[in-house]
């Protein structure tokens, strides 16, 4: 039987309304992944409860609950051979550390994925995902809110990019 490669766990990070939900979609769909998207699993599990507006603290335990129910549900799919892509966030340059942690801890291969674009072009993208609500929407983000996450983003520096695929549009 012919050795097959390691399944692999690419992770996907950039900035609010850079395009990392189609970005993974796309990926997943041409690499034959699994995609974990926080988004999504956040929608469907709190969606109909969120306050409005949304407290931070209310957002922050959730979205913890979802990634370990992310990585418990990855770590089977990853143990059965097939390769996932996560967009989970991952806005802090500790974030996307524990996650390599986390991965090199599991001996599990890790992948990361930048992908980006210039701040006029992402909040018009966000607003404009908010009005037609494709694919890609999950949860409305407001301008607030996108503020509020343009304040907490940590873009990465050359060593975090050292290794990754970056993807840019304009």
């Amino acid at each position: 039987m012919p050795e097959h490669e390691p399944a692999t766990l690419h992770v996907v990070f950039g900035p609010s309304g850079a395009g990392k939900t189609s970005y993974a979609l796309t990926v997943a769909r041409r690499d034959r992944l699994v995609p974990f998207i926080l988004d999504d699993w956040m929608a469907t599990l709190f969606g109909p409860d969120m306050p409005t507006p949304i407290e931070y603290e209310w957002m922050i335990e959730r979205v913890g609950r979802c990634e370990e129910q992310i990585w418990s549900s990855a770590a089977g799919v990853l143990t059965a051979g097939t390769s996932v892509i996560f967009d989970i966030g991952l806005m802090t340059k500790a974030d996307r550390a524990r996650v390599r942690q986390i991965a090199e801890a599991a001996g599990v291969p890790v992948q990361f994925h930048f992908v980006t674009a210039p701040q006029e072009v992402r909040r018009q993208r966000v607003e404009s995902r908010n009005e037609i609500r494709g694919e890609t929407f999950a949860i409305e983000v407001q301008p607030h809110m996108f503020d509020f996450i343009e304040g907490v983003y940590e873009a990465p520096d050359t060593a975090e990019l050292d290794g990754a695929i970056i993807s840019e549009s304009q």
